[in-house]
């Protein structure tokens, strides 16, 4: 679908029509990040399993600092991708794809080298798992922008089946991973599947990533690249000072126990996230054709998951100890007591997810900019204070209050961006 130009008759498609679109692409979205899920929660629980609490937290040193990675590719990358050119022409697509495709594999290349140099220098077992990281980010950040392509396009069956072949590969790489036992195999397994699946999306696509293009790419949607990669960087920023912190302060193991409660939380994770690979295309959606329902849209959003959140809290809290040992071994026990404050962090950040979905839509980068580093900030903060005063749980109470206050001020600016917008026309979105 071409954006609309001056002149142009306006088109409604039955509302019957338009609600089994957003179903469709709702639940390729749900399935997707289910497959993506599944693959994650395998190696996660594979690695705890196989390695025990000290070596699983030297596994999530490195998963935390990927997922820094991971938030500056996609604030470059995609993100812009997915705000301007969701349900335009064909063509518009496909240009804008080789670019951003070619965008996440530069900043791969580039992180990877860093991580190849810094690697020996740390040595031990960290040391080496970053190195290995360094390896596997360009397959890594490229698999991730073919979903977010895909879901771009309204093709969500695409993803879904790219990270079905991402969780295939991932089965021999983790068995000849177990045979070798170490935390740097895991790290090599779960990338080099992923760069299978990063490959295959090539075939699917049609389309080479352009690594000469990444440039312009970046020039020309600085104005929303620059502030998305801050904001994105700032939450995974804080997620891995966080974890470096509660290191430091505790031991490696802590982060480790960190890791094995957001496991427990992973069927809901994986709604979570599957929710938001549509959201912010959703809403930009709603603001092209009923802009008056972006905000009961962003409500619904946003209070549905954090109602999710609570309720499987309370299914985890009845899950008998027996079972808890069989999916995450000696790591259940400590792992365990941090479900009350985990779902109650999960559950703020569901609801201010509804609101981050709105004013991504709006374009207002200004605004969830600002968000965005008060709740990092306050993330931070609360991880580290947490861990000071009352260690592993002092620090995930002191996350579950941040995200309460992080989601306050999600949907305040929020408020104040919907009332800018019907007070005052919006500035014309760049049309590709």
């Amino acid at each position: 679908m071409t954006p609309m130009t001056t002149g142009e008759k306006k088109t409604t498609a039955p509302a019957g029509s338009a609600r089994r679109a957003f179903v469709g692409r709702l639940s390729w979205g749900l399935a997707d990040q289910a497959a993506s899920s599944i693959s994650n929660f395998a190696v996660g629980i594979y690695v705890a399993r196989s390695l025990g609490v000290t070596a699983f937290g030297v596994f999530s040193l490195a998963w935390v600092t990927y997922g820094v990675v991971l938030s500056v590719s996609r604030g470059l990358a995609t993100d812009p991708l997915v705000v301007r050119f969701s349900g335009v022409s064909d063509t518009s697509w496909r240009g804008a794809v080789a670019r951003s495709s070619g965008t996440a594999l530069g900043v791969g290349a580039a992180i990877g080298a860093v991580c190849l140099v810094a690697g020996p220098a740390v040595g031990g077992r960290v040391g080496s798992a970053f190195a290995c990281l360094g390896v596997m980010l360009p397959g890594l950040l490229l698999q991730d922008a073919w979903r977010y392509s895909f879901f771009a396009a309204g093709a969500g069956r695409k993803a879904f089946v790219n990270d079905l072949v991402w969780g295939v590969a991932l089965v021999p790489a983790l068995v000849v991973a177990a045979r070798v036992g170490s935390v740097a195999a895991f790290v090599l397994a779960w990338g080099a599947s992923a760069a299978v699946a990063a490959v295959y999306g090539c075939f699917q696509s049609g389309i080479r990533p352009h690594l000469t293009g990444a440039r312009e790419w970046v020039r020309e949607h600085r104005d929303l690249g620059y502030r998305y990669l801050v904001e994105n960087t700032s939450v995974s920023g804080a997620g891995q000072l966080r974890a470096y912190g509660l290191g430091a302060i505790v031991g490696v193991g802590a982060v480790g126990v960190v890791r094995g409660a957001e496991l427990l939380l992973g069927p809901f994770l994986a709604v979570l996230m599957g929710l938001s690979l549509v959201t912010v295309a959703e809403a930009s959606r709603m603001l092209r054709q009923a802009p008056h329902r972006l905000g009961r849209f962003c409500l619904l959003l946003g209070g549905g998951q954090a109602a999710a959140a609570l309720l499987w809290g309370m299914v985890l809290l009845m899950m008998p100890g027996r079972a808890g040992e069989l999916v995450l071994g000696d790591v259940w026990h400590s792992s365990s007591e941090l479900i009350v404050p985990a779902t109650l962090s999960v559950a703020g950040a569901g609801l201010g997810s509804g609101a981050a979905a709105g004013l991504r839509a709006l374009g207002a980068a200004r605004l969830s900019l600002r968000c965005q580093l008060f709740a990092s900030a306050c993330y931070a903060g609360g991880g580290i204070g947490g861990a000071v005063v009352g260690g592993t749980i002092g620090s995930a109470w002191g996350v579950a209050a941040a995200s309460a206050c992080g989601s306050a001020v999600w949907w305040l600016q929020l408020r104040s961006a919907l009332r800018e917008h019907h007070r005052t026309p919006l500035r014309e979105e760049r049309t590709p």
